[in-house]
């Protein structure tokens, strides 16, 4: 048995992290629950049943605590959470770009944030609900995808550093969803049944084009045909995506009578393309800002990746050149827009991320 360790268990109110507070409990470590406000005004967040990051999520994250017999506090992360997420999102999709919020989150609250004031506090690392496994490898701590292909989260956690990994702790990461619900109940935790989280915190509805309309305000622009035919006006680019089929409203349909896709988007005129689905795949891509978990590839190194947060794994080849990872993808892929993650895998080990920054058609498709 490993020493015990003084950890910060992260509660969001939800039944993974309750019991992943609990099993760090049964190892002998010294637990304390945190949970965290997101919010400067929290009833603006998703609640109910749906929650995520709100008033009741941080009711039954302490009522959780209390049946373990844990410390429990609430750490304000509201002007991180702003700064470093909300903020973010905001700007990527003003920039004709598609973010994943929840990685960023986990980037730059959850790893970052959290683990920083834990460690300045005295405790020896994090525990979270996350379905990932951490395990030592030949060149340090290695992030691997849980067994629970269903619920791994590893994608967004492609973005945590070495030092983050070896101060970070997944005791899910071996199970499936449905052993720990039942877990849960067995211990008496009342979220048991509480359903997962869903969508986005902060917006409430989860109406996210009308959320980032009263942030962004009326930009008008321009949905065209490859040919630049216009099909119609729009009031902002920002509530449209790489790949989007619904709710364009174009009203006179293509020549061939198929749906048509957003292929892309272009942030200054606000013009956005549209066009046959079989033009929204690609075969490469590039990326930068990349985040290794473990060592760099010096190499050319022939792998998978996965390109959205429940999306297929893809086999690649990756090339770094400098800070651009160059990604070339042996059987195409489709809808792959900048800002997106692209999370590199060397069979179930992560081997780091980058932010997509463009991507080449298919050349299959013309």
């Amino acid at each position: 048995m490993t020493a015990p360790l003084r950890l910060v268990a992260a509660m969001s109110g939800g039944v993974d992290s309750a019991v992943a507070a609990a099993r760090a409990v049964d190892a002998g470590h010294e637990v304390t629950g945190v949970h965290l406000a997101l919010s400067r005004n929290p009833r603006s967040y998703r609640s109910g049943a749906r929650g995520c990051c709100s008033i009741e999520d941080a009711g039954d994250a302490r009522r959780a605590a209390d049946a373990l017999g844990i410390p429990f506090f609430v750490w304000d992360m509201s002007e991180e959470f702003a700064d470093e997420v909300v903020d973010d999102f905001v700007a990527e999709y003003a920039a004709g770009r598609t973010p994943n919020p929840c990685l960023r989150c986990n980037e730059k609250i959850k790893f970052a944030a959290v683990l920083d004031r834990a460690v300045a506090l005295g405790f020896d690392g994090v525990v979270t609900g996350h379905y990932a496994q951490v395990r030592d490898g030949a060149d340090g701590v290695e992030l691997h995808r849980s067994s629970d292909a269903a619920k791994d989260q590893s994608y967004v956690l492609g973005v945590l550093t070495q030092d983050q990994l070896r101060r970070s702790h997944f005791p899910l990461g071996g199970s499936v969803k449905t052993d720990v619900r039942a877990e849960a109940a067995e211990r008496g935790l009342q979220v048991a049944t509480k359903p997962d989280s869903h969508d986005i915190c902060f917006v409430a509805d989860g109406d996210n084009a009308g959320w980032l309309a009263d942030k962004l305000g009326p930009k008008p622009g321009r949905i065209v045909d490859e040919s630049g035919t216009v099909l119609r006006e729009h009031d902002g680019a920002y509530a449209y995506t790489i790949g989007q089929r619904r709710g364009l409203r174009l009203g006179v349909p293509a020549d061939d009578g198929k749906p048509r896709f957003v292929l892309d988007i272009e942030p200054v005129s606000g013009t956005v393309t549209v066009g046959p689905r079989e033009h929204l795949q690609v075969d490469a891509l590039e990326g930068t800002w990349p985040l290794w978990c473990t060592s760099a590839p010096t190499e050319p190194l022939d792998c998978t990746v996965q390109l959205r947060a429940h999306g297929a794994e893809h086999r690649a080849r990756v090339i770094l050149d400098g800070d651009v990872v160059r990604v070339e993808l042996l059987e195409a892929a489709e809808g792959i827009a900048p800002g997106q993650a692209c999370v590199v895998y060397d069979g179930t080990r992560v081997v780091g991320s980058a932010t997509i920054t463009s991507t080449r058609r298919a050349t299959a498709v013309g």
